[in-house]
């Protein structure tokens, strides 16, 4: 199977650190790993994902949801917050398929 990973952080300064991108990154891979999947592409982004508008502002992770389309595979995070702390925002993403 083949996937698409999206590594967020919400600030410049951690994007600029590295740290956290890095660790999503390590989990992503020992997940991958271990189920089998392929990471086709990678995407990472600074942006905040507070707020019901988190899609239109977060133009990766709007990449990341095509591209996943395309190859019929998952979107792959590291933690649920990284995708976004709001509930209405994730069931709407589950919804869409």
């Amino acid at each position: 199977m083949n996937a698409v990973a999206y590594c967020r952080v919400s600030t410049r300064e951690q994007g600029e650190s590295g740290l956290g991108l890095e660790a999503q990154r390590t989990a992503i891979e020992a997940f991958a790993q271990r189920e089998g999947i392929t990471v086709a592409q990678w995407l990472t982004e600074v942006e905040t994902g507070k707020g019901n508008d988190a899609l239109d502002r977060r133009p990766k992770l709007a990449e990341a949801l095509r591209q996943a389309k395309k190859l019929r595979g998952p979107v792959l995070i590291s933690k649920l917050d990284r995708l976004s702390r709001n509930v209405h925002f994730i069931s709407g993403l589950m919804e869409d398929g």
